[in-house]
């Protein structure tokens, strides 16, 4: 199969490219993420594992036994921080929910595969750590946007009982997949962000969910209506490929595109909040 062209993949992906006003969308995730940090209960930069990135803020509901979800960002692997988006957490916490947002190892001094396995040992931490904050381990879900979205995915796929003997078969009661990346051969061919990804072809096959066994725990895939017609495409990828048992929810959210479609998972009326909620058995 002919290859599209590398200016073509780069129209398709470079998603600060095609939204002018990014760097405003950016400042505004940071100031709003302030105010949460400011006004909630947070437990900051707790610690997952022993590499220097694997940190994962905390943010509590005014509740024992409480569910959680866990928010994995973006940013191609390679940037963004989880103090950007800690605007994510105060709709959940205010519905009783517990937010924990990690950060992780970043490319290009990481692979894909060592951040999926970073996130391998931050969904332990939090099962084996549900005791002491207060969170109800059978209700557990993951929510991830755009590189996070597949992280999220490779999750719901993994052999938990290789990673901790301790843990279920699946600590997971699903994940909510916002804008993701499912098959990640595209990405060797664009310039943008060929060189810091460095995948071979096996890498990129291996490391692509959408080729992986359908998982017994749902992924909920929705993807921005305004975003490029390679993004709506991964997003109806992983349903064809998992099928609907696997994937019930497959859907656009019309007038948001690649970075505002958070802003719906952040407003507690959004459908991204339902789906995440619905996970969680609230909906």
């Amino acid at each position: 199969m002919k290859l599209p062209s590398p200016d073509w993949l780069d129209r398709q992906y470079n998603n600060r490219a095609r939204i002018p006003e990014h760097a405003e969308l950016f400042e505004r995730w940071r100031a709003a993420s302030a105010l949460a940090r400011q006004g909630l209960n947070l437990q900051p930069d707790q610690l997952y594992g022993d590499g220097p990135a694997q940190r994962v803020d905390v943010f509590l509901a005014d509740r024992a036994d409480a569910p959680a979800v866990i928010f994995i960002h973006g940013g191609y692997w390679r940037s963004l921080d989880k103090s950007d988006h800690s605007f994510i957490a105060p709709a959940f916490v205010e519905r009783g929910v517990h937010v924990l947002i990690p950060n992780y190892s970043l490319c290009p001094a990481v692979g894909i595969a060592d951040i999926a396995l970073e996130m391998t040992r931050l969904v332990a931490w939090v099962w084996n750590q549900a005791p002491t904050l207060g969170i109800d381990p059978g209700s557990l879900a993951v929510v991830g946007h755009s590189a996070g979205a597949h992280l999220a995915a490779m999750l719901l796929c993994c052999r938990w009982k290789t990673v901790d003997a301790r843990l279920p078969v699946q600590p997971l009661t699903g994940a909510l997949g916002i804008s993701g990346l499912y098959d990640l051969e595209p990405l060797r061919h664009a310039p943008f962000i060929r060189d810091d990804l460095a995948l071979s072809e096996r890498e990129a096959w291996r490391l692509s969910p959408a080729f992986f066994p359908r998982p017994r725990r749902p992924l909920y895939a929705v993807a921005g209506g305004d975003e490029s017609e390679e993004f709506i495409r991964q997003n109806r990828l992983i349903r064809d490929q998992w099928g609907p048992s696997s994937v019930p929810v497959c859907e656009t959210l019309a007038r948001h595109h690649h970075l505002d479609i958070l802003h719906n998972l952040a407003d507690p009326s959004g459908r991204l909040h339902e789906l995440a909620l619905r996970l969680l058995g609230l909906r």
